[in-house]
């Protein structure tokens, strides 16, 4: 089968068999910053907006998504090697260590602060439950969505 998508702005063609998810299809176009996890929508590393709207990309059907479009973390800025501000966020407190989980954390963080841009701490661990981290134990996670909401409010 093949579709159009527009992932991080730009029209994609795939190819695709019936049963292949959006994460497959993603990563077999190059977009390796979506990360394969557990593939049962329990870890969260697959995480992208599909029409703006958060899920993991290896429980949706590539053909669920013809048509739609997709942002990967690479494309939360719409402009290549230019760090979004939760990226740099991340950055700054450390929330990075072995950075498998970082997209779907992200992607997680994005789609929060979009729709509450001064989230409480609780609010925060709800919208990031869906992901799991094996490495930083949260605590700098938590500081790098407050840092990012600050310089998104700053920054308008």
């Amino acid at each position: 089968m093949t579709g159009n998508l527009t992932v991080n702005g730009a029209p994609l063609l795939i190819d695709f068999d019936p049963e292949e998810t959006l994460l497959d299809a993603l990563r077999s176009a190059g977009f390796t910053e979506v990360k394969r996890g557990c593939e049962q929508g329990e870890c969260g590393a697959c995480l992208v907006l599909l029409d703006d709207l958060l899920v993991n990309s290896c429980q949706v059907f590539a053909a669920t998504a013809v048509g739609g479009r997709v942002t990967t973390t690479a494309g939360l800025t719409g402009e290549p090697g230019v760090p979004h501000p939760i990226h740099e966020a991340y950055a700054a407190t450390g929330a990075v260590q072995c950075g498998f989980c970082t997209p779907g954390m992200v992607m997680a963080t994005f789609a929060l602060l979009s729709g509450n841009p001064d989230p409480s701490d609780d609010e925060i661990r709800e919208a990031l439950a869906g992901n799991l981290c094996r490495c930083t134990g949260y605590v700098k996670i938590v500081e790098a969505v407050h840092l990012a909401a600050g310089r998104m409010r700053d920054d308008g």
